[in-house]
């Protein structure tokens, strides 16, 4: 991966979807038997490919979906799809498998940093292991049957998280947006379809699979996500020449209401958590530890809360929220003088 990045493109993700020959799509699949086969079918590939942690939703809290849903372990498909929906997690929770979504299986691998590559030789070695143990839905014209149209022919969807506070700042990113709206891919917020870019995290993957083979998706995406990262290195920079001041002072209060705020809601913990990721690749402040940090922005959501404290009500929700990321702030971020 190209270091100047690193902190621009945050995760690389490959997602397959897959469907089981002579069922229904899940959509109109109707019989609890059917989902119950599928479930079975898959796990024993499972069990044949290395230790996943098993989880049925329907053994699962609606809180508890929600908190998976937080960290970007299953979608909100899966929890509409809760009485015989399941979700597959490796140890290092990189592989993860739903099953009775929208498709039958939808696999996907994520790793940090820009490194597509790298995810998608990973959960090929699954998928091998799955198309040779499962009578996938397949056709010689249209390639992998899925629920979408979109999805058809690999069945594969390429994305890479990217974080573009400059290009936003810049008010470029409605550019960005067309440019890439023209060149095939889509750029979507930080829970993908239909979420807001929250914090300056974006979304970009390729919009179809069909006539595409799966490397050229992979190394089309590589290339459009590599420019997006020029167009925002050059974004800092001139931010940095025109607003110097005012750019510090932001960080430095963003940095301040986090440390001392009585009162913090998600959406505002997670924007002022981006200042500081922004202070830091601009050399403001310096995060300690870049893992811990990011991992605020799930332990501070509102699902996760929630499993450590026994309150009820939003201003008791924002006061643990706010007492528990500003003493976690003080640990992990230091002022740069």
């Amino acid at each position: 991966m190209n270091e100047k990045f690193e902190k621009i493109a945050i995760s690389s993700r490959i997602r397959l979807a897959r469907n089981v020959s002579g069922f229904n799509f899940f959509t109109k699949l109707r019989d609890e038997n059917d989902a119950v086969f599928i479930l079975n079918s898959v796990k024993q590939v499972l069990d044949q490919f290395g230790y996943f942690d098993f989880i049925r939703l329907k053994d699962l809290s609606l809180d508890d979906c929600q908190t998976l849903f937080e960290r970007h372990i299953i979608s909100k498909e899966l929890i509409e799809n809760k009485d015989i929906a399941a979700v597959a997690v490796s140890a290092d929770e990189r592989l993860i498998i739903m099953i009775n979504e929208e498709d039958h299986i939808r696999e996907q691998c994520i790793f940090d940093g820009f490194d597509l590559y790298k995810a998608f030789f990973q959960i090929k070695r699954f998928d091998d292991l799955l198309l040779d143990s499962i009578d996938v839905a397949y056709s010689e014209k249209y390639g992998f049957l899925t629920s979408s149209p979109s999805n058809l022919g690999t069945g594969m969807r390429v994305s890479v998280m990217m974080f573009l506070p400059a290009i936003e700042i810049n008010g470029d990113i409605e550019i960005v947006k067309k440019d890439a709206l023209e060149k095939g891919f889509t750029i979507r917020g930080l829970y993908g379809e239909g979420s807001k870019a929250l914090g300056s995290f974006y979304q970009i993957s390729n919009q179809k699979s069909l006539g595409l083979s799966e490397n050229e998706i992979v190394q089309r995406v590589s290339e459009f996500v590599e420019n997006v990262c020029e167009i925002e290195l050059s974004a800092r920079e001139d931010l940095l020449s025109r607003n110097h001041d005012k750019l510090v002072d932001e960080i430095y209060r963003s940095f301040g209401i986090l440390k001392e705020c009585k009162l913090l809601g998600e959406e505002e913990m997670v924007e002022l958590l981006s200042k500081i990721r922004f202070g830091d690749a601009l050399g403001f402040v310096k995060i300690l530890d870049y893992k811990k940090f990011d991992n605020l922005y799930n332990e501070g959501a509102s699902a996760n809360l929630k499993e450590d404290e026994n309150f009820s009500g939003i201003k008791k929700e924002n006061i643990a929220r706010s007492e528990y990321i500003s003493n976690r702030i003080r640990q992990l971020v230091k002022k740069v003088v």
